[in-house]
């Protein structure tokens, strides 16, 4: 609890394949190590194994949803929410988070200093919201279900991460978590039910999971369910995007070097008009930026499974109901797949002299039946977040300022400040 992500990665000094841990008392995990035996349990395995006990908990927290469930529940849930995340809905999403990002940045006094962590979880959220709910809500309502939210993501690793007793305790903590997630339920609930007597498409994701069918009863999705996906969607996907969008401005700011290549390729590529979704496949350079903060600074710390029966895997057969899980932070920060794995790299992934890492040594969105299936729509916020932002400002890191990591629901700096400064740059074709 002191030092949760020194303690996983101290464990590769075993160089054992699978190590045994207490997480919580009574509690016995497997840590699984090697590169080739996680491919094996997210792939091979992956149908017969339950989601453990990090998806047991976020489920009490949030609901029955597709981040949680397992099985057929999964696979019918993973159908219901494919066609939101789609090619031509994730296109038509870039305009409504571009809009997003321009209204914040312009919001960001110069010269001021700025709490990154949290600007980016605003956002992160502001960008999510509008996708979900682009037409369904009226600005009082929106606010007040971003601030429930935001309550929400703050305390939601906590949660997950105490015994279950305590979460039943009359503490204010416990308290103001139970109102702010009844509230966005309640905000959700409302704004289905208003939908639906409307019987009007806003167009928005909401809209969408309104028309989705529940294949094992026929009928729609109720509104409960629906409030469980939002939530759980929510928290899932802003937490992680803001946690990379942090780190990158970060790394980006200690390598003005790699910035200076990024707004390079944004002038070649983009030049003075806005970023679209075709320019997101079009700026390589910043793509394999993301890419190394997904490897150095993976949001993601322990991901769980557990046995449903007794299993092989590898060389060891472990019982029903065995506790397994991996570490993506200490995966991808592992020296012998990744050489100099402490430096920020992005040309490490176009190095002819450094080997691809093997299958299972780098899982920025997972894999298996449960990879994450807003990969495509999480890489293009970050891309439109940071094309968007990189133009117009420039943030400094103060002299000396020692940037702690800490682990909670996602690996995120522990404060991280920064100045804002305007970007002066010279128009194309201008003089230096």
């Amino acid at each position: 609890m002191r030092d949760n992500l020194g303690f996983i990665d101290s464990l590769r000094d075993t160089r054992e394949p699978l190590v045994e841990i207490i997480l919580q008392p009574g509690t016995r995990t497997i840590v699984v190590q090697d590169p080739a035996l996680i491919h094996q349990m997210l792939k091979a395995l992956g149908p017969s194994l339950d989601k453990g006990r990090l998806y047991d908990k976020l489920g009490q927290l949030l609901g029955d949803s597709v981040v949680t469930a397992v099985g057929r529940n999964h696979v019918r849930k993973r159908r219901q929410l494919q066609p939101a995340f789609a090619h031509t809905e994730i296109s038509r999403y870039v305009d409504m988070m571009r809009a997003e990002v321009t209204a914040t940045v312009a919001g960001w006094e110069r010269g001021r200093t700025l709490d990154v962590r949290e600007a980016m979880v605003g956002l992160s959220l502001d960008m999510l919201a509008k996708t979900v709910f682009a037409g369904s809500l009226d600005d009082a309502v929106f606010r007040r279900l971003r601030s429930d939210l935001s309550v929400v993501l703050n305390d939601v690793g906590v949660r997950i991460m105490v015994p279950d007793w305590a979460e039943r305790l009359p503490l204010p903590f416990n308290r103001r978590f139970d109102r702010a997630r009844d509230g966005v339920r309640a905000t959700i609930t409302a704004a289905v039910d208003e939908l639906q007597a409307s019987g009007h498409d806003t167009g928005d994701m909401l809209s969408m999971l309104l028309r989705a069918i529940d294949e094992e009863t026929g009928e729609p999705l109720t509104g409960h369910q629906i409030c469980s996906e939002i939530l759980t969607l929510a928290v899932a996907g802003t937490e992680t995007t803001a946690s990379v969008l942090s780190w990158t401005l970060y790394e980006l700011a200690r390598h003005p070097d790699i910035e200076a290549r990024i707004l390079a390729e944004l002038d070649e590529v983009v030049g003075e008009r806005p970023v679209t979704f075709d320019d997101v496949t079009r700026l390589p350079y910043l793509n394999r930026v993301i890419t190394e903060t997904l490897r150095l600074h993976h949001p993601g710390w322990l991901v769980t499974r557990r046995t449903t029966e007794e299993t092989r895997l590898g060389g060891w057969t472990l019982a029903a109901g065995t506790e397994l899980a991996y570490c993506q932070h200490a995966l991808h920060r592992d020296p012998e797949r990744f050489p100099d794995p402490d430096t920020f790299d992005p040309d490490r992934w176009t190095d002819p002299a450094q080997q691809q890492p093997p299958p299972g040594a780098f899982l920025p969105f997972g894999d298996g039946k449960h990879k994450c299936m807003g990969d495509r729509l999480a890489l293009t916020e970050m891309v439109t977040a940071l094309a968007t932002m990189l133009r117009s400002v420039r943030l400094e890191l103060s002299e000396g300022q020692v940037i702690r990591q800490v682990a909670r629901l996602t690996v995120r700096p522990r404060t991280l400040q920064m100045t804002v400064r305007p970007r002066n740059r010279p128009r194309a074709g201008a003089g230096l």
